[in-house]
Parts: structure tokens; C-alpha cells; sequence
């Protein structure tokens, strides 16, 4: 199993190995850079792919033959378009999941409150969502994860359990934080791009045809892409007769603490 642990004993020892070959009979300097590049190669991955689950168990996907599906929203709330995607979940009576940024409440408790008045699930996406998260210690992770917790505790009265890393980016000291806070590490299996394509054309036809049983979407509330694409990828889903269900249903999680 490729993980960190594993990653780092083979690595070790292989070193070991080739430090006893070279005094022995000789080897090429380039290959200790070479080894360290492909282990940094091999770590690099590890933090970047959520689903790789080096570092730690992500929950990414569900295991199962039924056409059920869950939608998750990351990166909110946003003033422009949170409410907007709300109401058109609501004309189809389907419940998402929202991956709130907690910098971004203030001002906006009333949208917050109305995803968790509406059925729909409140993750924790960090408080700062700061581009260099993943630098942090980890009591420095966990100070900014719980910090998120008491806002939205402030104001819905419950605590999210679910957490879903900034980026998607894990590292060891991301792992120390998760398991010190009980949180449970949620990713995706298919990421829309909706930060990217502008063209919601392009952007349903990406995601359509990643529909598979047990998929998890991430989407973005603050992409006006995903707010004008997000009709006609329901009526897709359902033309094809799957079925949008709660992530912490689909995934057999509970996601409040």
C-alpha cells in the first residue's frame, strides 16, 4: 500500500542499500538526487490527490452499484451566488453539502443559517483558507479548523464534523490536526473545475460524463459557471436515473459532532 509510512521504510532502506553498494564497489553520485527526486515525486503526490490517502484515510467516494450521487459546494459563504444555487436545490428538493470558509460568515450568518434551516450539510473548509495552510504547524491548523467550528456553532448550534483540507493538499501535519480534533476527512471522486471553465457548456459536459455510482462533485458556491451549468447537470443526473442523496448518507457519515 502506498502511504507515507510504507513510502519512507522502503525509501530508508533502499538508501541503506545503495550506501552499502557504493562503498563496496563503487556507485554513480547522481543516483543519492536522483532517489531524493523521485521520493519528493512520490510525496508530492501524496499531498496533492486527495483520494491518494497517503497521509491519511480521505473519504472520497462511496462503494456501491446504486445510482445514488452527492454534490458538494466548496469556498462559501458568497453573497453572489450561495443563495441563488439554495433556491434552485430547493425547486428540486435536493440536499447538498457546503464546505464553509469561516472568513467568510461575517456578514453573511443569514446564508449560513438558511443552509442549515434547508437540510443541507455545514463542513468545516478551514477559517482562513490561507494559501499557505498547508505550511502551518499543526497546532496552528487546529487553532484555524476549530476557530470555523465556533462560528458556525455560533449561529446553527451545531458542530461540523466534516472537514475538507483547503486545496485538497494533506500533509503529516494536517494528519496530526484531523485526528486531535475528531474530524473526519472528506475529499471528492470528481472535481468539476468550475474555478476554471467559464464555459458552462464545457463545464456540464465535464461533469455528466463522470457520473458514476457512489461519486461525490465538488463544486464551487462562488462560480457563476456552476450557478447557470448547475439546471441541466439535475436534469441530466436524472434523465440518466440516478439520484443526488445527502453526502452523509451516501458515505454512511455523521456529520456533526
Amino acid at each position: 500500500m502506498l502511504n507515507f509510512r510504507n513510502t519512507n521504510i522502503f525509501f530508508t532502506s533502499l538508501l541503506i542499500v545503495l550506501i552499502g553498494v557504493h562503498i563496496r564497489y563503487g556507485l554513480p553520485v547522481y543516483i543519492y538526487p536522483l532517489l531524493f527526486v523521485v521520493y519528493s515525486l512520490i510525496v508530492f503526490y501524496g499531498c496533492y490527490y486527495v483520494g491518494s490517502n497517503f497521509f491519511i484515510q480521505i473519504v472520497c467516494s462511496a462503494n456501491t452499484e446504486k445510482k445514488e450521487i452527492a454534490i458538494s459546494f466548496d469556498d462559501g459563504p458568497a453573497t453572489n451566488y450561495t443563495t441563488e444555487i439554495l433556491q434552485l436545490l430547493k425547486q428540486d428538493n435536493i440536499k447538498a453539502s457546503f464546505f464553509c470558509i469561516g472568513n467568510r460568515i461575517a456578514g453573511n450568518e443569514n446564508i449560513v443559517q438558511q443552509i442549515k434551516d434547508e437540510g443541507h450539510i455545514i463542513g468545516n473548509h478551514s477559517y482562513s483558507h490561507h494559501f499557505w495552510f498547508d505550511m502551518f504547524s499543526s497546532k496552528k491548523m487546529l487553532e484555524d479548523m476549530k476557530r470555523m467550528d465556533h462560528e458556525i456553532e455560533k449561529i446553527t448550534g451545531v458542530r461540523p464534523k466534516l472537514f475538507r483540507p483547503p486545496y485538497g493538499v494533506t500533509n503529516p501535519n494536517l494528519k496530526k490536526a484531523i485526528i486531535k480534533g475528531d474530524y473526519t476527512p472528506v475529499g471528492w471522486s470528481v472535481r468539476s473545475m468550475d474555478t476554471v471553465i467559464k464555459d458552462e457548456k464545457k463545464l456540464l459536459r465535464n461533469i455528466t460524463r463522470s457520473l458514476k455510482p457512489g461519486a461525490v462533485f465538488l463544486f464551487h458556491d462562488t462560480s457563476k459557471t456552476t450557478l447557470n451549468a448547475l439546471p441541466g447537470f439535475i436534469k441530466e443526473v436524472k434523465n440518466k436515473g440516478y439520484h443526488i442523496i445527502p453526502l452523509d448518507k451516501l458515505l454512511h457519515l455523521n456529520p456533526y459532532a
